[in-house]
């Protein structure tokens, strides 16, 4: 088997999470987070679509991590990014955090809105 180094550039990896944190380099986020491959910060949850929405035109998709388990995306949530070109991915926090990584590391126009495990 032969083993790749993944890198990432100047891109934002997730390193490590854990219970209600999430580390990118030497940067620790606690709770809701938002991650693009330029930028990491605090996030509103389900209810606060407007920094999402802002990633128009930079982004194709948001994998979105809903938490331990997978639950309903609110409709309007997923109406609102679709509406301006951006996929919408549910599934679980590590599911979204592992996923974000390899898209990343492919230099997919990818970002990620996680709630924390």
């Amino acid at each position: 088997m032969r083993l790749t180094e993944i890198t990432y550039g100047s891109a934002l990896a997730v390193e490590s999470y854990g219970p209600g944190f999430f580390r990118l380099g030497s940067h620790v986020l606690r709770g809701a987070s938002l991650i693009t491959p330029w930028d990491a910060g605090a996030w509103g949850g389900l209810e606060d679509v407007a920094p999402p929405l802002s990633l128009a035109g930079k982004i194709d998709v948001l994998l979105l991590g809903l938490g331990r388990d997978i639950t309903v995306v609110p409709k309007a949530f997923r109406q609102a990014l679709e509406a301006v070109g951006i996929g919408v991915e549910p599934m679980n926090t590590p599911a979204a955090l592992r996923t974000y990584n390899v898209l990343l590391g492919e230099g997919r126009r990818v970002a990620a809105a996680v709630l924390p495990v």
